[in-house]
């Protein structure tokens, strides 16, 4: 004791050197007005926001959550400043348990919990003297089944688009497939699911991102993340011959074009271009087109081309032709 006191008048000597004994007497007043005015405001009446967390409890083990419950409720609760603070900093909130077996309509493979039962709930967990004046929502629902489940594909929701002088060659993902869980009526009419909303602009290099499937009310998707490769491919101007193909010709009649092939340009990547042959294009010339307007010179169109080739063009739109008798 004796060592403490020698410390506290130290401290008193330290203080009276560098500040006057009046100042030193504002402080402690104000220091003593604060905490008054603390303890007053402490003392009235407040609503504030607090999260309740929430969990679903003796779930069967052959039961999937398919699409759970908000992790926390939000609510807004009446009471004192200084019971709002235990709430705050005091440890006090404890998760409210929603017994499955309770709430589970297994019939419809739907849980749903009343307003009225999240307020015993609530009021089971708070003090005495706080008062629920909101809850934001009617009801909790959950949904659930029994390991019915499916793969189904992903496919792109949104625009990709390439920077100049590119063209985006293709787009994969990682899983390609995802497992649904959802009730029968679900599993029935989902035959894909989509990405998130994408919106990708000026693509030139190759894009790898991770990437979240688009959610649906009820279903439990696995992995709800995926890995989605873009890879963009220069284009160039290419072409190529093509043999031209007679149709609509009657039995006995045979159409010769002079001359049978016709170069066909168009636009592609550097990549695909490689692999092009000429056989995954159609050029035509319509026996009947020819017979109801008859001129010297036949019209030929293209048919079919592949899909990644873009803006296909024939150097020459009409050729010379001869029928036959056979």
């Amino acid at each position: 004791m004796r060592k403490y006191t020698t410390h506290i008048k130290d401290l008193g000597n330290f203080l009276l050197k560098y500040f006057n004994r009046e100042f030193l007497i504002f402080v402690f007043f104000l220091f003593l007005s604060s905490m008054f005015w603390l303890v007053l405001t402490l003392n009235q009446n407040y609503d504030k926001e607090i999260h309740i967390p929430i969990k679903i409890v003796n779930v069967p083990q052959n039961v999937v959550i398919t699409q759970n419950i908000t992790h926390t409720l939000d609510i807004i609760v009446r009471d004192k400043g200084f019971a709002l603070l235990g709430y705050t900093y005091g440890g006090r909130l404890q998760p409210i348990n929603i017994d499955f077996n309770k709430y589970a309509n297994k019939a419809t493979g739907v849980g749903k919990v009343m307003v009225g039962d999240l307020h015993r709930s609530l009021y089971a967990i708070l003090y005495g003297s706080s008062k629920i004046t909101s809850i934001k929502t009617d009801q909790l629902t959950f949904f659930f089944n029994y390991g019915q489940a499916k793969r189904v594909p992903i496919k792109l929701l949104g625009t990709i688009e390439a920077a100049k002088s590119y063209h985006i060659a293709q787009i994969k993902f990682w899983p390609s497939y995802v497992t649904i869980y959802a009730n029968k009526h679900l599993l029935d009419s989902i035959q894909w699911l989509t990405t998130e909303p994408l919106n990708i602009k000026n693509v030139g290099d190759t894009i790898m991102q991770t990437i979240y499937v688009q959610r649906i009310r009820g279903v439990k998707i696995i992995p709800e993340r995926i890995k989605m490769g873009i890879y963009p491919d220069i284009l160039t101007e290419e072409s190529i011959e093509v043999p031209i193909t007679a149709i609509n010709m009657p039995a006995g009649k045979v159409l010769r074009t002079f001359p049978s092939k016709v170069k066909v340009n168009f636009t592609i990547g550097v990549s695909r271009f490689r692999k092009l042959r000429a056989d995954q294009f159609i050029v035509t010339a319509d026996y009947e087109d020819i017979i109801t307007h008859p001129a010297e010179k036949c019209n030929i169109r293209i048919k079919k081309y592949p899909t990644d080739v873009a803006r296909p063009t024939l150097e020459i739109q009409q050729v010379d032709y001869l029928i036959e008798q056979q």
